[in-house]
Formats: structure tokens, C-alpha cells, sequence
């Protein structure tokens, strides 16, 4: 406890912005319970964040960090935010107005980013600035009982009054930002009225049902991934720092553009249409060589063929722009939305609404394209339009604007740098090959001869397809390596690239040590 008494003050000081800067995010994170999630400062500087980020450094954190990557922001964030307020701290204690100054203008900053998201209104600044003012409020009252230059030094065995209640009114208002964070975080679990409402959705049946799945289109070998991913291990990249809440009562989705009908569609409407089910594997343009960004679901929707059709795209249209609740748009080849392909304006995944960080309550998806330019999750707008007159978010930022997925394959099992009994050991994993289908699946064991693997049953040819191999394993260390045919393209490309800016290449290769 001595330690904190003998503190020097201009450790206090920064601490007394820490503490205001607490404030001033849990009372914006309490108001903004009743705003849509960007309206949240550190949400909407985040989001602003995102979307300044260079190509290379967001590939580096998706490389890094994966799925995680949101996460390991904010915490970023939460560092920066910290140091920030230490120096207003200190600017506060060496002149009120200077601090006072050096508050509002990161209140106008945040500001700033919460009024230019997408679809932001005049009323989403009220939980900035009521955090601004309890900040503010905060910082004021801290500064002011700092103790006096030279009252308390570090030779001091006791703390002057001053101290002990600067130490009082920083423990209270520590503890009044972690109660109005958490208190914002309950509420909005209380008042998850879309979640709720997604649960109580009941989705009509498929008008035209899926497939039934051949038997034997799952791996004998254990640790390869199943066929169908669950919902809740579907891989999930997107620019959404706070997943979007749209409520299906009030969506609609606008199509537009280079057509003969424009029209708009609400939910309801569609659940109307006649719904088909279809199997596809997804996968991300992010995803490096033997990376988990792809995984394979059920999916219930309307066919885009259908509601293009409807639309009747003019002559020289060639490129679909979609776009989400929250701005983000992609760039979707015309042709690929109407020749034939399941391309679903989705409602349902492996059996339920779509869940909430996976689109809630529509997106698209297209088999053989990328996400960056086919999935648009929460999508709200279709415009029918051309390369040459419109770009999507990613092809902004130096990515190809067409995006067909490569052949891929990936060993699953063993995992890398594993060890293994000598003997007979079991390798699997997955190949996909969208549009085009796998054929055959070979292993290297070191420099030797190419083998084949035992294909699974194939379920179509926009899902996945998984393998097995039995390998007569010997003490050392061995390196595998696998490589896929398509049935279009043949032999998968051996040559390395990076995933910009249309997607990685090259074959996976693992390491393993073989124990006697």
C-alpha cells in the first residue's frame, strides 16, 4: 500500500487520464446501448481503423492471428487508448485548459468516426458526447486532487489528505466505468432484441431440398475436419468490427441499376419465394497454403439467377456491385450469378437462420468465387452495373475484382510437427476445387514417388472433397507434401503465391517426426 501512497505525481496524473478515459467509454458504452453498435465510439474508430489499414498489414494480421484478429484490435486499441489518456493526463495536470483541450478534440475525433460510418445519423453522437462530458467531468475532479507539487514525496511515510482522497475518487471512478461498461455489455444481452428474434424465426421449408449426401464423403481418418462445419466453427472474416443487428422486419433489399425493373424486396417476400437448399464450401481469398479460412455448409435461399431475372439486366451490364448494412460492397461477375450455379441470396445455414456474425438475416453466396467478391453478408443492395464504371471495397485496395477460386488441398492429419509411432499412419484432409471438382489427390513422403490417395465419395463439385492415405511410416523425421487434380485444370499449381491479389498457390507441406 506504501508503494502507491509514495507515487510520483505526474504518475498520478496519467493515471487520472486512464481513469477518465474509462469513464468516458463505459458511460458512451451505457448510452449507446439504445444506438445501433457503430454509434459506440471505440466500435466506430475501430471500424475507421479497418478501413484506412493497408492491404499489407491486414493480410499480416490475418496471417497472424486468424479468426482472431478482431480481438487482438481491440486490445490494440485499448492499448493505444490508454497511453493517449496518460499524456492528456499529464497535459491536465501541467494546465486544466490545455488537458480540457487536448479531451475535446479526441471527443471530436471519435466523433468524426461514428458520424461517417455507414448509415450513421445526427442522434448516434449522443453516446460520444455523453462520454465526452463524463470524461471531462472525470479529469477535472482527478486533476484537482492531485496533490500539491512536493506534498507526499517519496520519503514521505504517510500520504497528506490530498492524496488519500485523489487515491478515493479514482478508486470510485474506476469502479463507476467497469459498472457502466458492464452494465452497457448486460443491457445489450437483455436488449438483444435481434438475436431474440433470430431465435424465434422459424425458416419455411425448401421448396427444392438438398442433395441427399452420398454415403462415404467423410474422411475415415481421425482429425480430418468433418464434412458439414458447424455453425459455430465456420471461419469468419469480414470488415465488421461490431457485427451488424439487423432486424428481418425492416430489411429490404434494393435492386437496381442496369435493368428494366427496378424493385425492392423485403423479408417476408422472400421467404415467400420458392427457397432451394444447396451444399457449398466457401472459402477466403485470405486464406495462406493449408489454411483453415474455408469451410462447408448447408445453405437455404432464393437463386440470384431468379431475382436477376426479374430485374432484367441491360446489354453490357457484366458485374453485380452488393453491399452490406454496414458499406461494405463486392464486385460480383454477372455471368456467375446467372449460369447456372447454386448462387443463393441466403436465409438458412446447416438448417437455421443465418447466425448473426454470418449474415443475419440475408447474404449471398456464390459457389467458385472468393469471398471478397461474392459473399456479401447483411447485404441490402444489388446494383446491376460494369467493371469499368464501379469498384468494390477490395478491389479498391489493390485485390483482383473477379476472384475464382484455386484448386487447394490441404493435409488435416497429422497436424504439423506432430509425432507419430513408426508403423502404419493414417493421413487425410481436404481438397476443394469449386466449380470444377476434385479427381484425384496425390502424397509425397520426402523426395519420393507420388501416390495416390483414396478419395472419399464426392458430394458435388462446389463442396469439398476429402482423402485418406496409409503411409508405412519409419523412425526419422519425413516431410509430406499433397497435391490435387481438378477436372477442368488438371494438376494444381506448384508455384507459390501470395494471397494478393487473387488468392494463395502452391502445395502443402508438412513436417512430422516418426518415433521408434
Amino acid at each position: 500500500m506504501k508503494t502507491f501512497k509514495r507515487l510520483p505525481r505526474s504518475v498520478l496524473a496519467a493515471a487520472a487520464g486512464v481513469v477518465s478515459a474509462g469513464l468516458l467509454l463505459g458511460s458512451a458504452e451505457l448510452v449507446g446501448v439504445w444506438f445501433r453498435p457503430t454509434a459506440s465510439p471505440l466500435i466506430a474508430v475501430g471500424a475507421a481503423f479497418i478501413d484506412v489499414t493497408p492491404t499489407w498489414l491486414k493480410n499480416f494480421a490475418v496471417d497472424t492471428f486468424g479468426t482472431a484478429d478482431k480481438a487482438v484490435l481491440l486490445v490494440a486499441m485499448g492499448a493505444v487508448t490508454a497511453i493517449l489518456a496518460a499524456l492528456v493526463g499529464l497535459l491536465a495536470r501541467r494546465r486544466w485548459r490545455d488537458g480540457a483541450a487536448a479531451v475535446l478534440l479526441l471527443g471530436g475525433v471519435l466523433a468524426l468516426a461514428v458520424i461517417t460510418r455507414s448509415g450513421a445519423e445526427f442522434l448516434d453522437l449522443l453516446p460520444t458526447a455523453a462520454g465526452t462530458v463524463a470524461g471531462l467531468a472525470a479529469l477535472r475532479l482527478l486533476v484537482h486532487r492531485l496533490p500539491p507539487p512536493g506534498a507526499a514525496s517519496a520519503s514521505d511515510a504517510d500520504p497528506t489528505p490530498s492524496r488519500r482522497s485523489f487515491f478515493a475518487t479514482a478508486a470510485v471512478l474506476t469502479v463507476a466505468a467497469a459498472v457502466l461498461a458492464a452494465g452497457g455489455s448486460a443491457l445489450k444481452g437483455v436488449r438483444g432484441g435481434i438475436q431474440e428474434i433470430r431465435r424465434a424465426l422459424r425458416l419455411p421449408a425448401a421448396a427444392v431440398p438438398a442433395k441427399a449426401l452420398p454415403p462415404g464423403v467423410e474422411s475415415p481418418v481421425q482429425g480430418v475436419v468433418p464434412f458439414i462445419t458447424p455453425n459455430a466453427d465456420f471461419y469468419r472474416i469480414d470488415t465488421a468490427l461490431a457485427v451488424p443487428q439487423v432486424d428481418p422486419a425492416s430489411w429490404q433489399l434494393r435492386v437496381h441499376g442496369m435493368v428494366d425493373e427496378e424493385f425492392t424486396l423485403s423479408f417476408p417476400e422472400l421467404l415467400e419465394l420458392d427457397l432451394v437448399e444447396s451444399h457449398v464450401t466457401l472459402a477466403c481469398v485470405s486464406n495462406p497454403v493449408g489454411g483453415e479460412l474455408a469451410g462447408n455448409a448447408r445453405w437455404l435461399g432464393y437463386p440470384l439467377a431468379k431475382l436477376l431475372d426479374r430485374a432484367r439486366p441491360l446489354s453490357g451490364a457484366d458485374m453485380v456491385l452488393s453491399t452490406s448494412a454496414d458499406g461494405f460492397s463486392a464486385s460480383t461477375p454477372l455471368e456467375a450469378l446467372r449460369d447456372g450455379r447454386d448462387a443463393l441470396l441466403a436465409v438458412g445455414m446447416n438448417g437455421e437462420p443465418l447466425p448473426l456474425e454470418h449474415g443475419f438475416p440475408v447474404r449471398m453466396v456464390v459457389p467458385g468465387l472468393y469471398g471478397f467478391v461474392s459473399a456479401t453478408k447483411w447485404v441490402v443492395d444489388l446494383e446491376v452495373t460494369r467493371f469499368r464504371d464501379k469498384t468494390a471495397y477490395w478491389t479498391d485496395r489493390g485485390w483482383s475484382d473477379r476472384g475464382p477460386i484455386k484448386t487447394a488441398s490441404r493435409i488435416e492429419a497429422p497436424r504439423p510437427f506432430a509425432s507419430v509411432p513408426a508403423g502404419d499412419v493414417a493421413v487425410g484432409g481436404t481438397a476443394w476445387a469449386q466449380q470444377r471438382g476434385i479427381d484425384r489427390v496425390e502424397i509425397q513422403v520426402d523426395d519420393g514417388p507420388w501416390r495416390e490417395a483414396v478419395l472419399a465419395a464426392e458430394a458435388s463439385i462446389d463442396t469439398w472433397r476429402q482423402w485418406s492415405f496409409s503411409w508405412r511410416a519409419e523412425p526419422g523425421r519425413h516431410y509430406l507434401r499433397v497435391r490435387a487434380y481438378d477436372s477442368v485444370d488438371g494438376l494444381q499449381t506448384p508455384d507459390r503465391a501470395d494471397p494478393i491479389p487473387n488468392g494463395a498457390s502452391g502445395w502443402h507441406s508438412i513436417s512430422v517426426t516418426v518415433e521408434p
